[in-house]
């Protein structure tokens, strides 16, 4: 008799209780069956990935309006696509924090992703003068 059938013969004496028998089964298969919590997360993080090609205008302050910068999302980060240094993240309700850097320049911002669309709000030090606006972003 094996050690599993010596730890489930008292079950065999009650019928009602023979589908416990089943139990520890049933229990690691659905432990294979279900995607871990990593898996999952980047199901959730990857709804943004992809190029987003976002404009700054300026509401605030002597800075030059109409200026794009290309960002990657993949996953939950936010990183360049090129045009500066770019650092950031995205949650899975489309809420995103920014860091952006072109030479002496700085910018932090915040918004929201939905889709294929993107909008915030920005506050920087763009070539020594305060600035801050808005920005609006599109998936290519």
């Amino acid at each position: 008799m094996t050690r599993f059938q010596r730890l489930t013969a008292p079950l065999n004496a009650l019928p009602a209780l023979r589908f416990l028998h089943w139990l520890p089964v049933l229990a690691v298969l659905a432990g294979v069956a279900t995607p871990g919590d990593a898996e999952a997360a980047t199901r959730r993080a990857g709804a943004y990935d992809g190029t987003w090609n976002v404009v700054f205008a300026t509401k605030r302050g002597n800075c030059s309006s109409g200026y794009s910068v290309p960002f990657n999302v993949t996953g939950s980060r936010i990183s360049s696509a090129g045009g500066g240094r770019v650092s950031g993240s995205v949650n899975r309700a489309g809420a995103v924090a920014v860091n952006v850097s072109v030479g002496a320049s700085s910018a932090t911002g915040g918004g929201r992703l939905a889709g294929a669309y993107g909008t915030g709000a920005w506050r920087g030090l763009i070539t020594g003068d305060r600035c801050s606006g808005t920005w609006q972003a599109t998936r290519s």
